[in-house]
């Protein structure tokens, strides 16, 4: 019986304009109270061990690249970039990122990569290098659009129709 007395004695609180807004109020300190604590953890930047991390594709290519604070190290598949992409082109659009934002030699880059031939490699390197830039500097981030490093070039082979030699190529045409 005591619960029927308290419950008349809420309802009027609640049907009451004054009673309304504060509790308004309290799901807005709740809301913003549980908000920020997921979001520190999220805005951290570094994940284990310090790395930045940033994933490239590019045609069928893979590249997984972590990057930490260092001397300017740069392996690819445990192999330095010149035992690797032997296209002096190559090798330029990889570090493209690195001298546009002027952080040449002061982060060591790892890549793992993938797939793909050494044009698609070369792309997707690109492409995580310019990711894991971004997560460790958001600041880059202009320059590193106005490059066009962080934008994916999502072109790749057309596949070949059936009845035909290739992807657009047709059989000669005979009218008679």
């Amino acid at each position: 019986m005591s619960d029927q007395p308290a419950a008349t004695e809420e309802t009027p609180a609640t049907t009451t304009p004054e009673s309304s807004p504060p509790a308004a109020s309290a799901e807005v300190q709740i809301g913003a109270g549980a908000a920020p604590s997921p979001e520190p953890k999220r805005q951290s930047g570094a994940q284990s061990g310090g790395y930045f991390w940033g994933t490239g594709r590019r045609k069928t290519a893979v590249a997984r690249v972590r990057i930490k604070s260092g001397d300017g190290k740069f392996l690819i598949n445990k192999r330095e970039i010149n035992n690797h992409f032997f296209a002096e082109r190559d090798r330029t659009d990889i570090v493209a990122p690195l001298k546009t934002t002027k952080t040449f030699g002061k982060y060591d880059v790892f890549v793992n990569v993938s797939g793909g031939g050494q044009t698609g490699q070369a792309g997707a390197v690109m492409l995580g290098l310019a990711r894991a830039l971004l997560k460790a500097n958001p600041e880059l981030e202009g320059l590193l659009r106005d490059g066009r490093y962080l934008t994916r070039d999502d072109r790749k082979v057309e596949r070949k129709k059936p009845g035909q030699p290739g992807a657009r190529k047709r059989f000669q045409f005979s009218k008679r």
